[in-house]
């Protein structure tokens, strides 16, 4: 039996149990993947420590990590590949030996799906809502397929700068501007990403006003529950191409599943379980 899960909060709904539980059953592999929701088991952050020794002492071999803990696990861990350390945000971890390595497949999850999903984007200037975990992710995706210049908004400024920074010693040659609280004017950009909570069933709403979306904007989600979010239904009511959330994250499923598991994945055949609305009566 391989054991893995997620750790987050507000996570009841993921589809991430079906997705790894339905690619190891398709290779004829037992596996369990546990939703580990600090919400809804009245866990504080500062038990997050002690859930990590639970989940080696249980002989777990990875799990996956969503908010708010991306970042916050990073001084828990024994080490980090090099793209968790690039964007300093950590979705999966691999247990080998007792040892704790974090990895980063949300970067390479949102790159390729952008990239195969709307191949005609334009680059030259996109707005990103957040700049969290998630959002350092996508911003370092965004950089790596060529943005010139990009505008990063966040509630905390001081968190935006702070990702603005790292990001500039990475990607020198680019642009890199933090918006000030307030600045949602998108008349010159030609992309909008929202890598912030807002858009979740458990956070809805819009990260931005909606008559702030033009009909050659690109609009893009990484929200995936509702995989058709309030700010994808406003763009296209306005003209804009849309990207939802579920591209990205079968793709760094895929990923996680297999430094988790060591198994290879088929990102195509977890595409297909991702689109299977209920798990079928058997």
């Amino acid at each position: 039996m391989i054991r893995s899960g997620l750790l987050g909060r507000s996570i009841l709904s993921s589809r991430s149990p079906w997705l790894h539980e339905q690619e190891a059953r398709a290779q004829g592999v037992d596996l369990s993947y546990t939703l580990f929701d600090f919400t809804d088991r009245a866990l504080d952050d500062a038990d997050l420590p002690a859930m990590l020794a639970e989940l080696a002492d249980k002989e777990f071999a990875g799990f996956n990590v969503t908010y708010p803990f991306k970042q916050m696990i990073i001084p828990l861990l024994d080490d980090l590949s090099d793209t968790a350390r690039a964007v300093g945000a950590v979705n999966t971890v691999a247990i080998r030996d007792g040892r704790m390595v974090g990895h980063n497949t949300d970067l390479t999850g949102f790159r390729d799906n952008l990239r195969l999903t709307l191949p005609d984007a334009k680059l030259d200037r996109v707005l990103q809502l957040g700049a969290g975990g998630a959002g350092a992710a996508v911003a370092n995706a965004l950089l790596s397929l060529g943005v010139a210049r990009l505008d990063l908004y966040d509630i905390d400024a001081e968190r935006a700068s702070g990702l603005a920074g790292q990001l500039a010693g990475h990607y020198p040659g680019q642009d890199i501007t933090v918006r000030a609280p307030g600045d949602g004017n998108t008349d010159s950009v030609d992309g909008i990403v929202n890598t912030t909570p807002i858009g979740m069933a458990s956070a809805p709403g819009m990260p931005i006003d909606p008559a702030q979306l033009r009909a050659g904007h690109w609009v893009a989600d990484i929200v995936y529950f509702p995989l058709d979010t309030a700010l994808l239904q406003a763009a296209r009511a306005r003209g804009c191409a849309t990207l939802d959330g579920s591209g990205m994250v079968v793709r760094q499923a895929a990923m996680a599943f297999e430094i988790i598991t060591g198994l290879q994945s088929d990102p195509q055949r977890m595409l297909r379980s991702f689109a299977v609305p209920t798990e079928p009566s058997l």
